[in-house]
């Protein structure tokens, strides 16, 4: 039984080319599952049709801002794994991404049934969402208080930062969007899930006093409009507020003594700020201190392996914003040989899910190990 996940990529510009060569490197008859990220710069209804002909067993996967592969960050083509007998995954397609709830109740009813049949199987949850959709919060939320004990880990897709449209695979040979994959998956082998960002709560502390989470708008701070107050507290003028501003000074909000990134997208004209998460009125929140990104990365992934001493492969969703700070300060090589070194497979992301919540300028991640790890 084959219980190690494979990894498989291409380069290739040509889906049917492309899938073709994905599928040689796994060896499709020993795999059950594979899960893939792609551009979104295929042509999806060719890829789409390749996936399904190409792969009967379980097919995951959705588009990208750009994937993790065994050479670290990777701007174009297909990267996956494909995981073997010694595995086996429930996949479920949530669509459309509103009035979701019997079906969320259905998904759970399942995965009890499997805990109850297979109890000492080790589980963890990926779900995969429309990175344009808004409805990670109430999705990721949802799932995971109805399912119970399932770690969840996820990310949102992308479109190459154009904004204009993302897809998650349907498992059918076609790209939807406004809907979601949530992939349950069991196994023998000993499993860790974990997030890591490089921002902790500094000492400035803000209090929201005004918002629209639907919307993702902070209208107010301190009863104050709310860019004024955000330029404020960084000793800027509201017109030298920046995406590289935004990106280097994200609000931060902590459960207990867990610190949860939302970042912010943008400020509008009447000075509201949107953020890439929905945020609650009465929250306290405070301004993001940035930490050294590649000594945390490093120590985030010790820990891990304190757990799995060796991973045979860490599934990683990885906040865009991340990267494109990464590619400023000319840190991608460091980061990239991080994740070479710890065996990632993973994608470039619109937002981040870690059990309930669904966090920014985060990386979610879950551990392999083999099947006779620690």
């Amino acid at each position: 039984m084959n219980t190690q996940p494979k990894y498989a990529s291409s380069a290739l510009q040509d889906p049917v080319a492309a899938v073709a060569e994905f599928a040689s490197q796994l060896n499709n008859k020993d795999i059950d599952t594979v899960l893939f990220f792609c551009s979104p710069d295929y042509d999806l209804e060719v890829l789409g049709q390749e996936l399904k002909k190409t792969f009967t067993r379980s097919c995951i996967g959705c588009t990208s801002s750009g994937q993790i592969g065994t050479e670290g960050f990777q701007h174009s083509g297909l990267v996956g794994i494909g995981l073997g007998r010694g595995f086996r995954t429930h996949s479920f397609i949530i669509q459309p991404l509103v009035e979701y709830s019997a079906v969320v109740a259905d998904i759970a009813e399942t995965i009890r049934s499997d805990t109850e049949a297979r109890p000492n199987m080790q589980r963890f949850g990926l779900l995969l969402v429309d990175g344009l959709s808004m409805a990670e919060e109430h999705l990721a939320a949802n799932l995971y208080q109805q399912i119970g004990n399932v770690p969840i880990i996820g990310g949102s897709a992308g479109d190459d930062l154009r904004f204009e449209k993302t897809h998650i695979y349907d498992g059918n040979g076609h790209f939807i969007s406004n809907a979601a994959v949530f992939a349950v998956v069991e196994t023998h082998n000993p499993v860790a899930t974990f997030k890591v960002q490089h921002f902790e709560p500094s000492e400035v502390e803000l209090i929201i006093t005004e918002a629209d989470p639907e919307k993702r708008l902070i209208l107010e701070i301190n009863g104050e409009p709310a860019a004024q107050v955000y330029a404020e507290a960084l000793g800027l003028e509201v017109h030298e507020l920046t995406p590289t501003v935004f990106s280097r000074n994200p609000l931060v909000l902590s459960f207990g003594d867990e610190p949860y990134v939302r970042s912010i997208q943008k400020i509008n004209e009447d000075l509201s700020i949107t953020c890439y998460c929905a945020i609650e009125e009465g929250l306290i929140v405070a301004i993001g201190a940035a930490k050294d990104p590649v000594q945390t990365f490093r120590q985030a992934f010790a820990k891990v392996r304190e757990i799995i001493p060796e991973p045979t492969v860490i599934i990683g969703c990885d906040c865009i914003l991340r990267r494109l700070q990464f590619e400023q300060e000319g840190l991608q090589q460091q980061i990239g040989s991080v994740m070479i070194e710890n065996r990632v497979v993973g994608f470039s992301t619109y937002g981040e899910q870690y059990n309930g919540l669904h966090v920014n300028q985060t990386f979610t991640g879950v551990a392999i190990g083999g099947k006779h790890s620690a």
